[in-house]
């Protein structure tokens, strides 16, 4: 096993810069009035879910690599925010909402497996996620985050 992982061995990280980089596509299409205002705010919403995991991967603190992982989490639902407005302005369709919907939705069902992973190696009272019921049976249907190595 490898004492140190890098970003790009985390599933998460690469299907996170390709959502960014399909965002960006479909978003130099819109109106150069948006310029500006929804394509900027995609943008940078799309890009930083996998920068944020990518400045805390490094990170020697348990605590500070969830953070990360949070706020990735935060930031992909909020593309997905900025995604539905773009939708609901018929920029895109609904075909194309609903498939970035389900591939940020699937991204943050990873984070929430990585954190709850990440969880492990802190003192039970300052872990979030408690689980009740045995762990292999609930991530079961859980994408992990990092691959098996």
């Amino acid at each position: 096993m490898k004492a140190f992982r890098n970003i790009e061995d985390l599933k998460v990280y690469t299907l996170l810069c390709d959502l960014h980089l399909s965002v960006c596509d479909i978003a130099k299409t819109w109106p150069k009035v948006e310029r500006f205002e929804l394509t900027s705010q995609v943008l940078r919403s799309s890009n930083s879910s996998p920068a944020q995991l990518a400045e805390k991967n490094d990170d020697r603190h348990i605590k500070n690599k969830i953070e990360g992982v949070n706020r990735a989490r935060g930031e992909a639902a909020e593309s997905i925010h900025h995604l539905r407005i773009a939708l609901r302005k018929t920029y895109i369709t609904p075909e194309l909402f609903n498939d970035f919907k389900e591939k940020y939705q699937e991204c943050i069902r990873m984070l929430n497996g990585l954190e709850k992973n990440l969880e492990q190696n802190l003192p039970a009272s300052e872990q979030k996620w408690t689980l009740k019921e045995p762990q292999s049976a609930y991530f079961a249907d859980q994408p992990g985050g990092y691959p098996d190595l």
